[in-house]
């Protein structure tokens, strides 16, 4: 399929069908674009009414090899013709203990592994947060302010991205402790790397640790390499093993949720990567499956529930899920998409830094990798957050072939596939500048 190619103002009269049926019908949810897919491949997608469209979002880093990859395809079909459930938990079969050798032996730190698989992101945060209850004895979690762990109670509770996705939803598990991440644009104790000393970790120690949160009670902290919901923040250098040492330090786990960032987002199979820290849980979901829903959670062997009947599920290991993930791996490994991911993230950022020379709503570029985002601001004195330029933006590069997701409070985030080809990705931004350039007139 070719891309953009726009025969019908997108939503066209099939499309608004749809649109309508849905809204009769499905739950409101957090709906981003009046698109309604009939078909995708590799970095296009298709609607109902034949429009195409390049895809800078992998149905939310989920298809980072790219939509209907034909060897996670193949896989699928091969599997389904065995059998399609079986109930991993309960029983055996060699696909899932497969992914899980895979997974264990490539997350990073040399102490043995194990794996408990899930259905999604927010179970595999779930099952994270009761290995360190479990293992620790220990009631209080460390988590940060613009973080995103999933939208069930416990996970929830540990969620800190917009208080929309908190309200009306008290009381929530209980001991969670939120303190600032390392939002180094929007820095809330107004101070600047690196004069600053990393004072936003720091003050965990030096304040949250003799007052709300007592060494002694802290399981586990909970954080993102770079953060996702909340508007891809990258923190600066040094923060993460900061956190870890404190972490650590104190007696408590360490939890890096890769659920967004994993995968080869960044040019490495898991974010974490880029620092010294190794983490004692690792959580994945969303792109390990490609489309098929699949969580991970990775974990030091040491931490392991050791009983029957502690923690399990029905369709955590499906056998389909786990022949997808396997997939997935080989494709990152054998199409050298880490290595393709940093070469494009560096070629994105050059044509963004570029825009934000033409363009003063552009308030800041960041991300790794193909995991980035720009933070839109009305202004570059102020860097006063600006929403309904940002939705302008998304709204006009839809309406033009540009498939586009926001993020945080003001931020667009660019995610495409790991093997975008590059005149595509080229053609995707060429259409971003124009919506901005529209936008900040």
């Amino acid at each position: 399929m070719n891309a953009p190619n726009i025969k019908v103002s997108p939503p066209g009269p099939n499309a608004r069908k749809v649109l309508a049926r849905d809204g009769r019908w499905i739950a409101t949810t957090t709906k981003a674009s009046p698109l309604v897919v009939k078909r995708a491949h590799g970095s296009v997608v298709e609607d109902v009414d034949g429009n195409t469209y390049v895809d800078f979002t992998c149905g939310v880093s989920v298809t980072n090899v790219g939509h209907t990859n034909p060897k996670v395809v193949d896989a699928i079909h091969a599997q389904v013709d065995a059998f399609t459930h079986f109930a991993g938990t309960d029983f055996y079969y060699d696909v899932q203990t497969r992914l899980a050798e895979r997974l264990a032996d490539l997350a990073p730190g040399a102490r043995p592994k194990k794996v408990f698989f899930a259905n999604s992101g927010t179970e595999a945060n779930e099952a994270a947060i009761k290995l360190a209850r479990h293992h620790s004895g220990k009631p209080l979690f460390l988590a940060f302010l613009h973080g995103f762990h999933g939208r069930t109670m416990g996970s929830l509770a540990l969620t800190g991205s917009k208080a929309v996705q908190r309200a009306r939803f008290s009381p929530m598990m209980p001991g969670a402790v939120h303190v600032p991440y390392a939002y180094c644009f929007r820095c809330p104790y107004k101070l600047t790397y690196p004069s600053c000393d990393l004072y936003c970790a720091n003050i965990i120690e030096d304040l949250y640790m003799k007052t709300v949160i007592p060494p002694g009670d802290l399981a586990a902290t909970f954080f993102e390499p770079i953060q996702g919901e909340g508007g891809y923040v990258v923190p600066p250098p040094g923060w993460v093993e900061r956190i870890e040492k404190i972490t650590k330090d104190n007696g408590a786990l360490l939890v890096a949720d890769e659920v967004q960032s994993g995968m080869g987002r960044t040019g490495k199979l898991f974010a974490v990567e880029h620092t010294k820290a190794v983490p004692d849980i690792i959580t994945l979901a969303k792109s390990l499956g490609s489309g098929i829903p699949i969580g991970a959670t990775i974990f030091d062997a040491r931490l392991d529930f050791g009983q029957q009947g502690v923690h399990s599920n029905t369709f955590g290991g499906n056998p389909v899920a786990c022949a997808a993930g396997i997939a997935v791996l080989d494709i990152l490994e054998q199409e050298r998409l880490y290595a393709n991911a940093e070469r494009l993230g560096a070629h994105m950022h050059r044509r963004l830094e570029e825009m934000k020379e033409r363009y003063e709503i552009m308030g800041e570029n960041r991300g790794v990798g193909l995991m980035r985002a720009t933070e839109f601001v009305t202004d570059g004195h102020t860097k006063a957050p600006a929403p309904k330029l940002r939705d302008k933006i998304v709204l006009d590069a839809f309406k033009h072939g540009l498939v586009l997701l926001s993020a945080g409070s003001s931020a667009i985030r660019y995610i495409p596939a790991l093997n975008i080809p590059d005149a595509l990705m080229d053609t995707g931004l060429d259409i971003l500048e124009t919506s901005i350039r529209r936008a900040a007139k």
